[in-house]
C-alpha cells in the first residue's frame, strides 16, 4: 500500500506529464491539419509596415488559419506605427508567431513581444526599445514613460516577464543577473531562450515549420503585388518628406511669381502623391485634406486680397500644418479624439522640419531659381525684338528700368504700377506695398515688372 506522501508525488508527476503532453500539441488542431499564414518584413517600422501588417492579418483571418507567422527583421521605426501593429497582432485570432531574423530593435521588440511565440535565428538580437528623437537622441521621460507602459503590459498580457520588457526600454532598470543600471537591455538569442523571451532557436524558417509540424501544403504566404511596391515606396518617409517640401516651395514661388504656372503644378502633384497613398489606407481623412486646401486659399487671399500678412495668412499655415500632420496618423478626432502626446508632436515635428528646409531652399534658391532659363522658359517671357521682325509701338519697356512711379493698387506681391500715366503689371520681391507709395522698376520680366518700394528704402535707410 502507497502512503499519503508517495501517493501526492504520484499525482504531482501525472500532472507534469499531462502538462508536458498538451504544451507539445497544437494549440488549435491536429498537426496534419494546422493551417499557417506567412508573411515578411524587412525593413524600418512605418506607414508601409503597418499597411502590410494590417492586410496580412486579415487575409490570415480571411484564410482561418491556426498560425500567422511574421518572418521580421527591423531596426525600428515610428513609435505610433509599432503601437497599432501591436495592437493588431494582441487582437489576431490565430496563434501569432514572429520569427526574429536577425534584428528585433526598438519598435521590431514591441511587435515581437506582442506576439504568443516568439522564436529567433542564430546571432540574433531583441530589446533596445528607447525611444528616440528624429536626430537620433533619447526623446524626454514622458515619451519613455509610455514605451515603458506598452512594453510591460504587452510583456504581462502575453505571459512574459514585465521588468525584463521595461528594461528594454528605460536603463535605470536593473535586473540581478540580468542587466545593471544605466544600460539598455537587448537580448541575443541564448539569453532571451534563457530568460524566456525566446521559445527556441532554428537556423531558417522552414525549421520553424517542421518544429511546428506544419506541411507545406498548409503554408500559404502574402503575395506582394505591383501596388504593394508601389504603396511601400509612396508612404517611405524620405518621400512624404520631399513631397512637403515641394509643396511648400511650389506655393511660395507661385505666389513670388504669379503666372509662372509651373511651381504650382509641382505643389499640386506633390500634394496629390503625398494625400492619395495616405487617404487609400484611411490614415488621411476628408477633413484633413480639406483643411489642407483651405489652409492654401487663406495664404492666398492674404497675399492676393488683404493688405499686410495677418490673421488669415497666419490661420492659412496654421490649417496647412495641421491638415499635413494629422493625415500621417490613423485618428480620426470625430470619433476617436486626439492621438497619443508623442504620436502627434512627432507628426508635427516632421512637417515642421519640412517646413524649416522649404525655407532654407527659398533664401539660398529662390532669386537664381525664379530667374534661371529653366523657368523663364516655363513662364513664357519671351521677350519679341524689333531686330527680330516683331513690330514694338511706343517706347521699349527696358528704357522704364530705374523710373520711377507709384502703386496703383496694393501690391500684395502683384499688383498694378503707374508709370507716366500709364498702367503696367508689377510684383514686389516678397514685400508688401500699399496703394500710393512710391516704386522704383527693379527688374523687366517680359510681360510684368519687379518692383520695391521707395518708401522702405528711405525708412531703412
Amino acid at each position: 500500500m502507497l502512503s499519503a506522501g508517495e501517493i501526492a508525488f504520484a499525482q504531482t508527476n501525472e500532472e507534469e506529464s499531462n502538462k508536458n503532453s498538451s504544451e507539445n500539441e497544437s494549440p488549435s488542431t491536429s498537426s496534419d491539419e494546422a493551417k499557417a499564414f506567412v508573411f515578411k518584413w524587412d525593413g524600418e517600422i512605418f506607414d508601409a509596415a503597418e499597411r502590410k501588417f494590417r492586410r496580412a492579418l486579415a487575409e490570415a483571418e480571411s484564410r482561418e488559419v491556426d498560425y500567422v507567422i511574421v518572418e521580421l527583421n527591423t531596426y525600428g521605426g515610428r513609435v505610433d506605427v509599432a503601437d497599432r501593429i501591436h495592437q493588431m497582432l494582441l487582437n489576431a485570432k490565430a496563434t501569432s508567431v514572429v520569427y526574429i531574423n536577425t534584428n528585433a530593435a526598438s519598435a521590431g521588440a514591441l511587435i515581437s513581444i506582442s506576439c504568443d511565440s516568439i522564436y529567433m535565428a542564430p546571432a540574433s538580437q531583441i530589446g533596445a526599445a528607447t525611444v528616440v528623437s528624429e536626430d537620433g537622441q533619447q526623446a524626454p521621460d514622458k515619451y519613455q514613460s509610455y514605451m515603458r507602459a506598452t512594453m510591460r503590459s504587452t510583456a504581462e498580457s502575453q505571459g512574459r516577464n514585465p521588468d525584463i520588457a521595461e528594461a528594454m526600454v528605460d536603463d535605470r532598470v536593473e535586473i540581478e543577473g540580468i542587466i545593471e543600471e544605466g544600460k539598455t537591455l537587448t537580448f541575443t538569442t541564448n539569453e532571451a531562450i534563457k530568460n524566456a523571451y525566446a521559445e527556441g532557436q532554428f537556423s531558417d524558417i522552414k525549421e520553424l515549420f517542421k518544429h511546428l509540424n506544419l506541411e507545406e501544403e498548409n503554408i500559404a504566404e502574402y503575395q506582394e503585388t505591383g501596388m504593394d511596391s508601389l504603396m511601400d515606396w509612396l508612404l517611405h518617409p524620405a518621400l512624404t518628406g520631399a513631397l512637403m517640401v515641394i509643396m511648400f516651395a511650389g506655393i511660395y514661388f507661385e505666389l513670388q511669381s504669379p503666372g509662372i504656372g509651373f511651381p504650382l503644378l509641382a505643389s499640386i502633384v506633390a500634394a496629390s502623391l503625398y494625400f492619395a497613398p495616405h487617404y487609400i489606407e484611411g490614415m488621411a481623412q476628408n477633413w484633413e485634406i480639406l483643411l489642407f486646401f483651405i489652409g492654401i486659399l487663406l495664404l492666398a487671399l492674404e497675399v492676393f486680397v488683404i493688405p499686410g500678412f495677418g490673421v488669415a495668412g497666419i490661420l492659412g499655415i496654421l490649417f496647412m500644418v495641421t491638415g499635413l500632420a494629422f493625415s500621417q496618423l490613423s485618428f480620426d478626432i470625430f470619433e476617436f479624439g486626439l492621438p497619443g502626446g508623442s504620436m502627434l508632436s512627432g507628426a508635427f515635428l516632421r512637417v515642421m522640419l519640412a517646413m524649416l528646409i522649404s525655407i532654407g531652399l527659398m533664401f539660398a534658391f529662390g532669386g537664381s531659381l525664379l530667374s534661371s532659363p529653366a523657368m523663364q522658359r516655363m513662364s513664357l517671357e519671351t521677350t519679341q525684338k524689333a531686330e527680330e521682325g516683331y513690330s514694338i509701338k511706343g517706347k521699349d519697356t527696358d528704357d522704364l528700368l530705374g523710373k520711377i512711379g507709384v502703386a496703383a493698387t496694393d501690391l500684395r506681391i502683384a499688383g498694378k504700377i503707374e508709370i507716366e500715366t500709364r498702367l503696367y503689371d508689377a510684383i514686389t520681391r516678397g514685400e508688401y506695398i500699399e496703394k500710393g507709395n512710391t516704386i522704383e522698376i527693379l527688374e523687366n520680366r517680359g510681360n510684368y515688372y519687379v518692383v520695391r518700394s521707395i518708401e522702405d528704402s528711405t525708412t531703412n535707410a
